[in-house]
Protein backbone atom coordinates (compact mmCIF):
# COMPACT_ATOMS: atom_id res chain seq x y z
CA UNK A 1 0.00 0.00 0.00
CA UNK A 2 2.00 3.24 -1.20
CA UNK A 3 1.36 5.35 1.59
CA UNK A 4 3.49 8.80 -0.05
CA UNK A 5 7.33 8.94 0.81
CA UNK A 6 6.57 12.13 3.04
CA UNK A 7 3.01 11.57 4.48
CA UNK A 8 2.98 9.40 7.96
CA UNK A 9 0.05 6.83 7.97
CA UNK A 10 -2.04 6.25 11.42
CA UNK A 11 -3.52 3.35 11.34
CA UNK A 12 -6.38 2.52 14.08
CA UNK A 13 -7.70 -0.88 14.70
CA UNK A 14 -11.67 0.24 15.20
CA UNK A 15 -13.83 2.71 14.61
CA UNK A 16 -13.47 3.85 18.09
CA UNK A 17 -9.93 4.50 17.70
CA UNK A 18 -10.35 5.92 14.17
CA UNK A 19 -12.86 8.31 15.34
CA UNK A 20 -10.35 9.79 18.13
CA UNK A 21 -7.33 9.48 15.65
CA UNK A 22 -8.98 11.66 13.01
CA UNK A 23 -10.80 14.13 15.61
CA UNK A 24 -7.00 15.32 16.99
CA UNK A 25 -4.64 14.15 14.56
CA UNK A 26 -4.15 16.87 11.83
CA UNK A 27 -2.07 15.91 8.35
CA UNK A 28 -1.74 12.40 8.27
CA UNK A 29 -3.17 9.44 6.45
CA UNK A 30 -5.74 8.07 8.86
CA UNK A 31 -6.67 4.43 7.92
CA UNK A 32 -9.51 2.12 10.29
CA UNK A 33 -7.48 -0.77 9.50
CA UNK A 34 -9.75 -3.37 11.67
CA UNK A 35 -8.75 -5.95 14.77
CA UNK A 36 -5.46 -7.63 13.38
CA UNK A 37 -5.50 -5.82 9.98
CA UNK A 38 -9.02 -7.08 9.10
CA UNK A 39 -9.89 -4.43 6.79
CA UNK A 40 -6.36 -3.64 4.72
CA UNK A 41 -5.86 -5.62 1.41
CA UNK A 42 -1.77 -5.51 2.13
CA UNK A 43 -0.15 -4.98 5.52
CA UNK A 44 2.90 -3.38 3.45
CA UNK A 45 3.58 0.16 3.70
CA UNK A 46 6.11 2.85 1.76
CA UNK A 47 6.89 5.65 4.72
CA UNK A 48 6.33 6.08 7.89
CA UNK A 49 3.94 4.05 9.76
CA UNK A 50 1.87 4.61 13.36
CA UNK A 51 -0.37 2.27 15.09
CA UNK A 52 -2.70 4.42 17.16
CA UNK A 53 -5.15 3.07 19.81
CA UNK A 54 -5.46 0.77 22.80
CA UNK A 55 -3.41 -1.93 24.15
CA UNK A 56 -4.16 -4.71 26.95
CA UNK A 57 -1.22 -4.54 29.71
CA UNK A 58 0.47 -7.90 31.09
CA UNK A 59 2.33 -6.45 33.45
CA UNK A 60 0.59 -5.57 36.99
CA UNK A 61 2.78 -2.58 37.23
CA UNK A 62 1.66 -1.32 33.87
CA UNK A 63 -2.08 -0.43 34.97
CA UNK A 64 -5.18 1.31 32.42
CA UNK A 65 -4.41 4.77 31.31
CA UNK A 66 -0.70 3.89 30.85
CA UNK A 67 1.04 5.44 27.68
CA UNK A 68 3.12 2.24 25.53
CA UNK A 69 5.62 4.15 23.44
CA UNK A 70 7.63 0.34 22.47
CA UNK A 71 11.39 0.37 21.23
CA UNK A 72 10.41 -2.77 19.49
CA UNK A 73 7.62 -5.36 18.55
CA UNK A 74 7.30 -8.77 19.26
CA UNK A 75 5.86 -10.27 16.00
CA UNK A 76 2.87 -13.13 16.31
CA UNK A 77 5.61 -15.69 15.09
CA UNK A 78 8.11 -15.11 17.32
CA UNK A 79 10.31 -12.61 15.15
CA UNK A 80 11.62 -8.92 17.06
CA UNK A 81 11.30 -5.69 14.82
CA UNK A 82 12.71 -2.59 15.66
CA UNK A 83 10.19 0.51 15.80
CA UNK A 84 11.88 3.92 14.43
CA UNK A 85 14.36 5.14 17.14
CA UNK A 86 13.60 8.93 16.12
CA UNK A 87 10.10 8.19 15.58
CA UNK A 88 10.14 6.45 19.93
CA UNK A 89 12.06 9.79 20.51
CA UNK A 90 9.60 11.79 19.00
CA UNK A 91 6.66 10.52 20.64
CA UNK A 92 8.24 9.77 24.04
CA UNK A 93 8.96 13.17 24.21
CA UNK A 94 5.94 14.44 23.18
CA UNK A 95 4.05 12.05 25.59
CA UNK A 96 6.17 13.92 28.76
CA UNK A 97 5.05 17.23 27.37
CA UNK A 98 1.56 16.22 27.84
CA UNK A 99 2.32 15.22 31.23
CA UNK A 100 2.43 11.21 30.58
CA UNK A 101 5.12 8.89 31.71
CA UNK A 102 5.31 6.62 28.91
CA UNK A 103 6.32 2.66 29.22
CA UNK A 104 8.95 1.98 26.58
CA UNK A 105 9.55 -1.50 27.07
CA UNK A 106 8.27 -3.95 24.27
CA UNK A 107 4.83 -4.15 22.92
CA UNK A 108 3.81 -8.04 21.74
CA UNK A 109 1.49 -8.50 18.77
CA UNK A 110 -1.02 -11.49 19.36
CA UNK A 111 -3.45 -13.47 16.97
CA UNK A 112 -6.10 -13.93 19.97
CA UNK A 113 -7.13 -11.72 23.10
CA UNK A 114 -4.79 -12.22 25.68
CA UNK A 115 -6.04 -13.09 28.89
CA UNK A 116 -5.37 -14.65 32.32
CA UNK A 117 -2.54 -16.85 32.15
CA UNK A 118 -1.46 -15.77 28.60
CA UNK A 119 -0.38 -12.45 30.56
CA UNK A 120 1.84 -13.81 32.01
CA UNK A 121 3.64 -15.63 28.86
CA UNK A 122 3.99 -12.30 27.02
CA UNK A 123 5.41 -10.55 30.48
CA UNK A 124 8.13 -13.35 30.68
CA UNK A 125 8.98 -12.68 27.14
CA UNK A 126 9.95 -9.13 27.65
CA UNK A 127 6.30 -7.51 26.84
CA UNK A 128 5.07 -4.67 28.64
CA UNK A 129 1.36 -4.97 26.70
CA UNK A 130 -0.34 -6.63 24.02
CA UNK A 131 -1.77 -5.43 20.87
CA UNK A 132 -3.65 -7.19 17.82
CA UNK A 133 -2.12 -4.90 15.00
CA UNK A 134 1.24 -3.12 15.33
CA UNK A 135 3.79 -6.78 14.48
CA UNK A 136 1.49 -7.07 11.43
CA UNK A 137 2.53 -4.59 9.51
CA UNK A 138 5.51 -4.08 7.38
CA UNK A 139 7.43 -0.53 6.60
CA UNK A 140 10.01 1.07 6.63
CA UNK A 141 9.56 2.90 9.66
CA UNK A 142 7.17 1.90 11.87
CA UNK A 143 6.15 2.92 15.62
CA UNK A 144 3.09 2.59 17.92
CA UNK A 145 1.60 4.78 20.44
CA UNK A 146 -0.82 2.77 22.71
CA UNK A 147 -2.40 3.53 26.55
CA UNK A 148 -3.45 0.65 28.00
CA UNK A 149 -7.39 -0.12 28.53
CA UNK A 150 -7.19 -3.52 30.93
CA UNK A 151 -4.80 -5.30 32.49
CA UNK A 152 -3.75 -8.40 34.97
CA UNK A 153 -5.55 -6.17 37.97
CA UNK A 154 -8.89 -4.86 36.12
CA UNK A 155 -9.25 -7.55 33.56
CA UNK A 156 -12.21 -7.90 30.80
CA UNK A 157 -14.34 -10.75 31.04
CA UNK A 158 -14.32 -13.56 28.07
CA UNK A 159 -17.63 -11.57 26.85
CA UNK A 160 -15.55 -8.88 25.11
CA UNK A 161 -13.95 -11.43 22.81
CA UNK A 162 -17.85 -11.52 21.17
CA UNK A 163 -19.14 -8.37 22.23
CA UNK A 164 -22.52 -9.41 20.85
CA UNK A 165 -22.70 -11.70 23.36
CA UNK A 166 -22.39 -8.94 25.98
CA UNK A 167 -26.23 -8.19 25.69
CA UNK A 168 -27.46 -11.73 27.18
CA UNK A 169 -24.38 -11.67 29.76
CA UNK A 170 -25.63 -9.37 32.73
CA UNK A 171 -21.98 -9.99 34.86
CA UNK A 172 -20.58 -7.79 31.80
CA UNK A 173 -22.32 -4.63 31.50
CA UNK A 174 -20.77 -3.32 34.95
CA UNK A 175 -17.81 -3.55 32.76
CA UNK A 176 -19.46 -1.94 29.83
CA UNK A 177 -20.00 1.17 32.14
CA UNK A 178 -16.76 1.14 32.70
CA UNK A 179 -15.90 1.09 29.03
CA UNK A 180 -17.81 3.89 27.76
CA UNK A 181 -16.19 6.21 29.32
CA UNK A 182 -12.55 4.71 29.82
CA UNK A 183 -12.22 3.61 26.45
CA UNK A 184 -12.92 7.02 24.56
CA UNK A 185 -10.87 8.69 27.08
CA UNK A 186 -7.49 6.49 26.40
CA UNK A 187 -8.21 6.27 22.54
CA UNK A 188 -8.02 9.96 22.82
CA UNK A 189 -5.29 10.17 24.98
CA UNK A 190 -3.09 8.01 22.34
CA UNK A 191 -3.95 10.38 19.31
CA UNK A 192 -3.07 13.66 21.60
CA UNK A 193 0.20 12.16 21.91
CA UNK A 194 0.88 11.66 18.24
CA UNK A 195 -0.60 14.90 17.23
CA UNK A 196 1.72 16.42 19.68
CA UNK A 197 4.52 14.60 18.21
CA UNK A 198 3.49 14.86 14.35
CA UNK A 199 4.72 18.34 13.24
CA UNK A 200 8.20 18.04 14.28
CA UNK A 201 7.88 14.21 12.38
CA UNK A 202 6.40 15.95 9.21
CA UNK A 203 9.20 18.52 9.36
CA UNK A 204 11.90 15.94 8.91
CA UNK A 205 13.46 17.53 12.26
CA UNK A 206 13.77 14.51 14.55
CA UNK A 207 17.70 14.01 15.46
CA UNK A 208 18.85 10.97 14.30
CA UNK A 209 18.75 8.07 17.85
CA UNK A 210 21.07 5.13 17.77
CA UNK A 211 19.62 1.33 17.40
CA UNK A 212 21.12 0.57 20.71
CA UNK A 213 18.57 -1.12 22.70
CA UNK A 214 19.85 -0.09 25.92
CA UNK A 215 18.75 3.56 24.96
CA UNK A 216 14.87 2.08 25.28
CA UNK A 217 15.74 0.42 28.54
CA UNK A 218 17.09 3.76 30.02
CA UNK A 219 13.83 5.73 28.61
CA UNK A 220 11.84 2.57 29.79
CA UNK A 221 13.58 3.04 33.68
CA UNK A 222 12.87 6.75 33.47
CA UNK A 223 9.28 7.02 32.68
CA UNK A 224 8.47 4.56 35.86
Amino acid sequence: MRSGAGRVTVLAATGLEAWAARRTIRGARIIAAGIRLGRLRSRAFDGAVITCGLAGSVDPGVPPGTVVIPGRVLRPDGRWVDCDPGLVDAFTQAARRLGFLPECRPLGTASEFVRGAARGTWAARGCAAVDMETGMIEAPRLAAVRVVLDAPCSELGSAWERPASVLVRPRAWGEAVWLLGAAPRYARRAAAVVAAALPCIEQGALRAAPRDRRRADVMAGGAR
